[in-house]
């Protein structure tokens, strides 16, 4: 289950979140690049490899030595979105996967609406003061409308087109059982009444159209005379 809370980032890690967001997103499309790649020219790599390639490794180039600014974590967790991605598209296209037929997976774009990156428990933690510490950004002030039910397993940080900020915590909660059952009861629903109980209990039919052709019908007669 999720609960989802507002943050108020200061300036310096408002700086710091786009710099992950970004880090996240680039990271998913070369892992799926990577996938496409493979798929292409009929070769098959493990994730592990991938995960390599495309966070680890990259962090030791010229051309990704940036991606080692942020936490290695939400780069993980974005390889583990696009390996997701990638099978639920599989999976689609074969008929293991139930409902509407998915179309590939699409690569993420700086000008989409909501970016986010995901951490694990080993990333994050929630301070006595209230604040949500982050790997690599820092003590975050959350506007806690309610609390936690449990320790949250992980967090999506989400920052959505309007400039908000949220987070998003996975947490577990028990199930409250219903109350003891003290009676029973049977419902009937037709078309003359609107339903109709075992105990004798009738409800009438509203019937909306009805009432409001008689309205219209009383208003055209009066504008009429």
């Amino acid at each position: 289950m999720r609960y989802r809370y507002r943050l108020a980032p200061a300036p310096g890690q408002r700086q710091q979140l786009a710099r992950t967001f970004g880090c996240a997103r680039v990271v998913f499309n070369d892992a799926l690049r990577c996938r496409e790649d493979a798929r292409a020219a009929g070769e098959r790599l493990r994730d592990s490899a991938i995960q390599s390639r495309v966070a680890a490794q990259a962090k030791r180039t010229p051309e990704r030595a940036w991606l080692a600014a942020v936490s290695a974590t939400a780069l993980v967790q974005a390889c583990g979105d696009a390996r997701l991605a990638y099978r639920n598209w599989f999976a689609s296209r074969s008929g293991q996967r139930q409902g509407r037929r998915l179309g590939p997976p699409r690569f993420r774009s700086r000008k989409d609406r909501r970016q986010t990156f995901r951490l694990t428990r080993q990333s994050f933690a929630l301070r006595p003061n209230g604040r949500l510490s982050l790997a690599k950004i820092g003590e975050v002030r959350v506007r806690w409308s309610r609390p936690l039910p449990s320790p949250p397993s992980s967090v999506t940080v989400i920052g959505e087109a309007d400039g908000r900020y949220y987070a998003s915590f996975v947490v577990e909660r028990a199930e409250a059982p219903f109350a003891p059952v003290q009676a029973e009861v049977g419902i009937d629903l037709g078309l003359e009444r609107f339903l109709t109980t075992s105990q004798g209990t009738i409800v009438a039919n509203p019937r909306p159209l009805r009432t409001r052709a008689r309205k219209l019908a009383a208003a055209q007669r009066a504008l009429s005379r």
